[in-house]
């Protein structure tokens, strides 16, 4: 660190001019990124992913389908309107209801748009449509894209109404950390460049890989987060320093201190969001990316642009003072942490308590694939789908590909009969409402009657196009509908059990059940190796940082029963249903995401916590003097730091989509818990009741070592 702390200290206005001209190029590339995002990030190369491309590219059928929906319109003006749609020449095929009597029940119906691979810009054909559609009451477009380019929408608005929020009460709050325009504003100017940075970056992978919408908040979100707790961290040991040295000498000394402080918490943080890539879905993959260079940017911009940004305003960070910041703070702190420390025993049981009572209702957590209630209800593509789903019943049933194959195809005598084998093994399942093959279609009893047509020439020129259909060389295609939800457990185990199970053939299933139980298997599979080295990883980097053994236990079981309690409250809220939020579900990805960003957050306030009871310790060798020092010069740093974070994640409890609101509210939560149960009562009990031995490690090298005159003085 002495190194960087004299290279920043020369070379503080070249530092400046390189971020300024970072800055202005990726302002450029910023701006493009909320066009290159589309979807909700659940894809991962599995079976589901495989059928899905034999049967749109062997067997023609659509690579997506999206519903016209007419409520209470006219014959004629649905004719009109599909003719509208098929001018554009967007779509591989349209089936109206006014031809398919399926499609329509008493006075709503609604038309199938089919479109193919080579349909690449969907968000572009969405608007499209809805354009020469116009916006005539009653005729709603609906739909996976439709309503994924209303969920990028509403993210948008949702970032901004966040911002909005957040923003202001955040400047309230460094307004009193600091007191003066100037301080308050430099952690804000460090935010932007940290966001603005990742976003171009993230514009230019965006040519590599697919990003989803849900990035447009989250990234936003941790990016601010993080460099203003960064930056109100470095400043506040900067002007704590100032008093007592130069200009230069006190930022070489933060940087060696604070700045040491923000490159272990930064790793905890890191190491986080990296564990969710051995997660094989999307929107993790895009998280933990996105996420890992955002929390890259704001450690470079802290320890490099802002100790820059420190030595060319010099006196003038104090100008403009707006409040009179008490001297007397850390004295109250003082007295506080003595009073903690007096009572451990009874304050972790009271602690412990109030934690338990939070995790109880965490047995009832339901969790869920975010799919329509993601977007908000006041969008026409929910409404629409809602109102189908509500004529048709299409909630209650769900429909699956069979893709079957086998060697020397299903054309001969042989294949035939192993082909209404199949048939008759589905048919006689008891979830399955309907199986479409060529007897079924063709209303062919038998392998014998198939035969017996196909020998008649004007049969075989009707039945072999039908042949065509289901048969492609080696493979065929079995459509199936279950007569379970999409996404029920019901459907998930039918569709895990026939994809395990031995037949002839080579079995392979595809559709919305499929899809559910690849996700939610992924997940379940992988969390526990996620946990393992989330938690091993960060047990080693504290024991190397504080050369300690004890403390990184502590601060694991710490944060396990924290996230814990949190998710026991969003059970409370979301699931519950409380403070006016209706009883719904909670985001499959929630649990993993938020442990995962909270469980490096977290580890923020411990670092400058306990890094600065370290030196307290280093110092006089006495555990409760280091334990009170390190807890009343901090505190109101760590108050501040966690308050802007609360302030910063909450406000998107103010926005609409759900998934985003569950991960805004769940951080809230959990650095609300981490910064005052855990931080501010746990953390000093258990300091006082191991003493001595927080500072003992086994091999030798802690700063407490049994025996040794200088550690054992005090």
């Amino acid at each position: 660190m002495r190194p960087l702390a004299r290279f920043v200290s020369k070379a503080y206005k070249y530092i400046i001019f390189t971020w300024l001209a970072i800055f202005a190029g990726m302002t450029f590339f910023a701006i493009q990124l909320p066009g290159l995002l589309e979807g909700d990030g659940f894809r991962m190369d599995g079976e589901h992913s495989k059928v899905t491309e034999i049967v749109s590219e062997t067997f023609d059928m659509p690579a997506e389908s999206m519903l016209l929906v007419f409520d209470k319109i006219d014959d004629k003006k649905i004719e009109s309107t599909l003719k509208k749609v098929e001018k554009l020449d967007v779509t591989s095929g349209i089936t109206s209801p006014l031809e398919d009597s399926t499609l329509y029940k008493e006075d709503v119906s609604y038309a199938l748009l089919h479109f193919d691979n080579e349909a690449d810009n969907m968000p572009e054909i969405v608007t499209d449509i809805r354009d020469a559609v116009g916006e005539e009451k009653g005729i709603i477009l609906t739909g996976s894209s439709a309503i994924s380019k209303d969920i990028n929408t509403a993210s948008q608005k949702d970032l901004i109404t966040a911002e909005a929020i957040g923003l202001p009460i955040a400047i309230i709050v460094l307004l009193f950390a600091f007191g003066t325009v100037v301080a308050s504003f430099v952690p804000l100017l460090i935010g932007i460049v940290t966001i603005v940075t990742s976003f171009g970056i993230l514009t230019l992978l965006g040519s590599q890989m697919d990003f989803s919408i849900f990035i447009l908040n989250i990234i936003p979100m941790l990016g601010l987060a993080l460099s203003i707790d960064f930056a109100l961290l470095f400043i506040s040991r900067y002007r704590e320093e100032r008093k007592t040295s130069n200009l230069h000498e006190a930022v070489s000394t933060t940087i060696l201190t604070a700045g040491r402080s923000v490159i272990f918490s930064a790793f905890c943080v890191f190491i986080g969001l990296g564990a969710m890539l051995l997660i094989q879905i999307d929107l993790f993959q895009n998280i933990a990316i996105g996420g890992m260079i955002v929390v890259s940017m704001a450690v470079l911009s802290s320890i490099t642009l802002l100790p820059s940004v420190l030595i060319a305003l010099g006196d003038r960070i104090d100008k403009w003072q707006i409040l009179k910041v008490k001297t007397n703070g850390s004295d109250r702190w003082r007295t506080f942490a003595n009073l903690v420390i007096k009572r451990p025993i009874s304050i972790i049981i009271v602690a412990v308590i109030l934690l338990g009572i939070a995790i109880i209702p965490v047995k009832d957590m339901n969790l869920a694939i975010p799919e329509l209630d993601s977007l908000p209800k006041s969008y026409d593509s929910r409404q629409a789908f809602e109102l189908i789903d509500d004529k048709f019943g299409l909630a209650d049933q769900s429909s699956i590909y069979v893709i079957a194959e086998r060697a020397g195809g299903w054309e001969d005598a042989d294949g035939l009969l192993a082909m209404s084998k199949l048939e008759q093994e589905l048919t006689n399942d008891k979830l399955v409402n309907e199986v479409s093959t060529i007897f079924t279609v063709g209303e062919i009893s038998s392998v014998e009657e198939w035969t017996q047509a196909t020998a008649v020439p004007e049969m075989a020129a009707a039945l072999t196009p039908l042949l065509e259909t289901f048969v492609k060389g080696n493979q065929l295609m079995i459509p199936v509908t279950l007569g379970a939800n999409g996404a029920s457990d019901t459907a998930q185990d039918w569709v895990r059990n026939w994809s395990g199970e031995k037949t002839d053939w080579n079995l392979i299933i595809g559709g919305q059940p499929k899809f559910s139980q690849e996700i939610f298997d992924e997940i379940w599979d992988k969390i526990g190796y996620v946990l393992a080295l989330i938690m091993i990883t960060t047990f080693f980097i504290l024991m190397i940082a504080f050369r300690s053994i004890i403390i990184p236990i502590k601060a694991i079981l710490m944060n396990v029963i924290g996230l814990s309690a949190t998710f026991g409250l969003l059970v409370y809220i979301f699931q519950y249903g409380h403070f006016g939020i209706p009883a719904g579900t909670i985001a499959l990805i929630i649990p993993v995401i938020v442990f995962s960003l909270v469980f490096g957050l977290s580890m923020d306030y411990e670092v400058f916590l306990i890094s600065r009871m370290q030196e307290e310790y280093s110092k006089t060798f006495d555990n409760d003097h280091a334990t009170v020092e390190g807890l009343a010069t901090t505190s109101k740093v760590i108050t501040s730091a966690a308050l802007i974070m609360i302030v910063l994640t909450g406000a998107f409890a103010f926005t609409d989509v759900m998934p985003v609101k569950q991960i805004g509210v769940g951080i809230a939560i959990a650095v609300a818990i981490d910064a005052t149960i855990i931080r501010l009562l746990l953390v000093p009990s258990l300091m006082k009741l191991f003493g001595k031995w927080n500072w003992w490690l086994p091999f030798g090298k802690g700063l407490y070592r049994p025996g040794n005159k200088t550690s054992e003085r005090k």
